[in-house]
């Protein structure tokens, strides 16, 4: 009677720790980037919007990427800033400015800097670096935002990858694998930006949010808004098409 006890007793144990030793964090952050960039590529149209106390502007724009190598985006209004681009290929990345008709390498150290006066940094953009590859990653728990139960996970950079943060924390949903909430943390260990998920549509035929915010914690009344008008999955996109002499005719 008392094997059959402790029988029983082990098999609840190990219903119980089941899903938790099922929970490879790894996997978990790679389904959530397929959702996010789709598992080949992805094309989207979308209008960002840069807050301030006493200001707004708004611009649209088209990006356009392949995997985690490649990918490009193009401003295409306003007037006074269209035709203006960034590309990535796997670790290199440029701006075109058609302003002066000139296009700039950035280096690692300009990955931290704003895009085009936005909340967001380069690298927030184009991710030089892989979040899978580049990280060490860790479920430090569970939380429910939006009504989504979310694993937490942190991400801790490589002591030899060259990053802008010192880590990142991201809220992944468990049903969808949606990104809903991203902190991130300079290499003190200071919360610098927050991003939020919100707006979850059907969209390319996939579930996803619509709506980006990236909110300074720091500075009163700013934030930057990411709102996509179109997605598209898996679309067919040549890799030639990620070129530096393409950045200066894509429309």
């Amino acid at each position: 009677m008392q094997t059959k006890i402790y029988t029983l007793i082990l098999l609840l144990i190990g219903l119980n720790v089941a899903p938790l030793v099922a929970q490879d964090p790894v996997e978990i952050l790679r389904k959530s980037e397929e959702v996010r960039r789709g598992t080949e590529s992805a094309q989207a149209e979308m209008t960002m919007t840069i807050v301030r106390p006493s200001w707004k502007r708004s611009m649209s724009l088209k990006t356009w990427s392949k995997g985690e190598e490649n990918a490009l985006i193009l401003v295409t209004a306003p007037a006074r800033d269209k035709g203006m681009s960034t590309l990535k290929i796997e670790r290199d990345v440029w701006n075109y400015m058609p302003s002066i008709g000139r296009t700039v390498k950035l280096s690692r150290s300009m990955m931290s800097q704003s895009w085009m006066g936005s909340d967001f940094t380069n690298n927030d953009l184009v991710q030089e670096v892989s979040v899978i590859y580049d990280y060490d990653h860790k479920i430090l728990g569970e939380k429910e935002i939006e009504g989504r139960k979310c694993w937490i996970m942190e991400l801790v950079p490589h002591a030899d990858v060259a990053v802008v943060w010192g880590k990142v924390v991201i809220h992944i949903d468990q049903e969808d694998y949606l990104q809903m909430r991203s902190e991130f943390y300079d290499e003190d260990g200071y919360l610098v930006n927050v991003m939020q998920a919100s707006d979850i549509k059907q969209m390319g035929g996939h579930t996803v949010a619509t709506r980006l915010e990236m909110i300074p914690v720091e500075e009163d009344g700013h934030k930057t808004v990411m709102e996509y008008q179109s997605l598209k999955f898996d679309a067919d996109i040549d890799p030639t098409f990620f070129s530096v002499q393409n950045m200066k005719r894509v429309r």
